[in-house]
């Protein structure tokens, strides 16, 4: 079974439990190259994306994803999908060597210098009961209007 529907199945219970289950949020288990080149040729437009992409993964043609190589030319693509006055871009990564700062970086670049606002950066982390500690398993960046 492919692991993301059960992450989107996961994400639904959470939006119920935190009171979102009738919000507007469209669920997504697709390329996602191939998604944002439809809704461009769609011409469809989004106030903010939330994007949690794999660091590596195989396609049904036997296509490589590779985080590192591709995130940028993901990103850059979206930028044409996104509303005149967009709300929020949040970069989600669990690749080891994928800064916090240098996902920071990359949306600067893209849309801090199209749309304004600010950028920030941080780690993700689990809390772990036993030792009161946070285990670090990731890396999120935030662009916002």
């Amino acid at each position: 079974m492919d692991a993301s529907k059960g992450m989107v199945a996961w994400a639904k219970e959470n939006a119920a439990a935190s009171g979102l289950a009738d919000r507007p949020v469209r669920w997504l288990v697709d390329d996602c190259m191939k998604f944002v080149q439809r809704e461009q040729r769609r011409g469809n437009h989004y106030e903010g994306i939330i994007m949690d992409p794999p660091s590596y993964g195989r396609g049904p043609g036997g296509e490589v994803w590779k985080l590192e190589e591709q995130l940028y030319a993901l990103v850059e693509m979206c930028i044409p999908i996104m509303s005149e006055n967009p709300l929020f871009f949040l970069l989600n990564s669990y690749t080891t060597g994928l800064s916090p700062a240098v996902m920071e970086y990359l949306l600067g670049v893209l849309l801090q210098k199209r749309f304004g606002g600010k950028v920030s950066s941080g780690e993700i982390g689990l809390p772990v009961t036993e030792s009161g500690l946070v285990l670090p398993c990731g890396s999120t960046a935030i662009w916002e209007s």
